[in-house]
């Protein structure tokens, strides 16, 4: 098909308006978007999917996402012939919440059993709640720290780990066969997925905060942190642990605490990207704690500084 064929077979399976429009709009001016947005498909490894939210397959959408979680289904079903579970989970980023409950519709289409976590959740607790369920896999809505305009998609296994050779492989075949033989709105799906209740989300706390000894909570009573989740959606789980752990109540970055998928505050929402700490520097030469700590915004990665000589010195 040339180019023309494709967006039309594209628009032909959207279900969702808002990139349909978009991918309208290129048909009739931006050639070298359009080029781009069907130039290849979004390639599927140990990290799952990752890009640009947009029209085509070069892109993160609903039709990339469906097609991924039908190849995986497929996986599943094979691996599990009798019963097989997943734990679906997401971030704040835009259309995360859209693609984890197309997702779980589309897992309890095909006979698997969807567990959806409450709200957006940082991707530690996913990762824990696969093995604290029984679950046979997982997925995490997330582009961890990548630039506003991004999102992804993260396929973890009954091990509580991210996807190793050869089970990408495997999973990208299905995803490909599904990709090419089968319009995404005949994939089965089923709205009657599970909604988890804030409970994983205390058990998380609890293993966590667990793993302290009473002497060292209270050696942690006499130090001090602020913390940020960079507009991401670790800050209130990041603050109860470490509250839990017998830390002092941690100092927020106010600007940075609320989840913002524009992350407005910062360039580039890592926290180990150069300026990304100013804001939890700045709160810490007002308040002089311990430890600043700041986790990107799926909250997978933090990075620390301590008092130094002048300010603060970051650790990593």
């Amino acid at each position: 098909m040339d180019l023309h064929e494709q967006a039309q077979a594209w628009l032909a399976q959207d279900p969702d308006p808002a990139t349909r429009e978009e991918l309208q709009e290129l048909t009739h001016g931006n050639s070298d978007e359009l080029n781009d947005c069907f130039a290849s498909r979004l390639q599927f490894g140990t990290a799952g999917l990752r890009g640009k939210l947009g029209p085509g397959p070069n892109r993160m959408n609903r039709v990339v996402v469906m097609q991924a979680a039908a190849g995986l289904a497929a996986y599943l079903n094979q691996q599990h012939p009798h019963e097989a579970s997943i734990v679906i989970g997401y971030d704040a980023r835009h259309n995360s919440d859209v693609f984890a409950a197309d997702t779980a519709a589309i897992m309890q289409g095909a006979g698997i059993n969807a567990l959806v976590l409450p709200r957006p959740l940082p991707t530690p607790v996913l990762a824990f709640a696969i093995k604290h369920l029984g679950a046979s896999a997982g997925v995490m809505v997330t582009a961890s720290h990548n630039p506003p305009q991004d999102n992804g998609y993260k396929v973890y296994l009954g091990d509580g780990c991210q996807i190793v050779p050869p089970a990408d492989a495997d999973i990208a075949k299905e995803i490909e066969r599904i990709a090419t033989t089968m319009n995404v709105q005949d994939i089965p799906t089923n709205a009657e997925w599970v909604t988890l209740g804030d409970d994983v989300l205390a058990d998380y706390i609890t293993r966590a905060t667990a793993t302290v000894t009473d002497e060292q909570r209270e050696d942690n009573r006499h130090i001090t942190t602020v913390t940020t989740p960079m507009h991401g959606v670790g800050g209130s789980t990041l603050n109860e642990v470490l509250t839990q752990a017998g830390f002092p109540d941690p100092i927020p970055v106010t600007e940075q605490f609320e989840p913002d998928p524009e992350f407005p505050t910062v360039a580039f929402p890592n926290p180990e990207e150069p300026g990304a700490m100013d804001l939890a520097l700045q709160t810490a030469v007002q308040h002089q704690p311990d430890l600043v700590i700041a986790n990107d915004p799926d909250a997978d990665r933090c990075a620390v500084a301590i008092p130094a000589s002048e300010g603060y010195r970051m650790l990593n």
